[in-house]
C-alpha cells in the first residue's frame, strides 16, 4: 500500500479526514488539536502524532507500504466517536467556507476600525 491507496482505504474506513495528515497526498481540512501523520524524512518514513503544534514520532519505517499499514491499522482501530462529539465536527465541516468567509469579514472589519482610529 502506498500513501495515495492508504488515504483512499481510509475514506473506504469511515475514518474522519481531520484525524490524519499525509504529506503530499492529504492535508488535515480543519486541524484539530491533535491528529495522526505520514511523512517522508531523509532514510525513513515517519508516521506521528501532531498534539499542541508538537510533533512526537511513534514509528520510523524503512518502507512506505510498513508506514501506510502500521498507521491504517491504528486508525482503524481507534474507539468509535460518541455521536455526540461527530456531529459538532461534522457541522464544522460542511460549514467550512462560512466560518473563512465569515472570519474574513470579521478581520476586514476590525482592521477598519482600527484605520478610523
Amino acid at each position: 500500500m502506498d500513501s495515495a491507496e492508504l488515504v483512499e482505504r481510509l475514506r473506504e474506513a469511515s475514518v474522519p479526514e481531520a484525524f490524519y495528515e499525509i504529506a503530499g497526498v492529504h492535508d488535515v481540512p480543519i486541524q484539530l488539536d491533535a491528529y495522526y501523520f505520514l511523512r517522508r524524512e531523509a532514510d525513513a518514513w515517519i508516521v506521528g502524532l501532531r498534539q499542541r503544534s508538537q510533533d512526537s514520532v511513534m514509528r520510523r519505517f524503512v518502507t512506505e507500504a510498513e508506514a501506510c499499514t502500521y498507521l491504517y491499522d491504528m486508525l482503524t482501530h481507534l474507539p468509535a466517536p460518541s455521536s455526540e462529539a461527530a456531529e459538532p465536527l461534522e457541522k464544522l465541516l460542511s460549514n467550512a467556507e462560512e466560518i473563512q468567509r465569515q472570519a474574513w469579514e470579521d478581520f476586514d472589519q476590525s482592521r477598519g476600525a482600527a484605520d478610523d482610529s
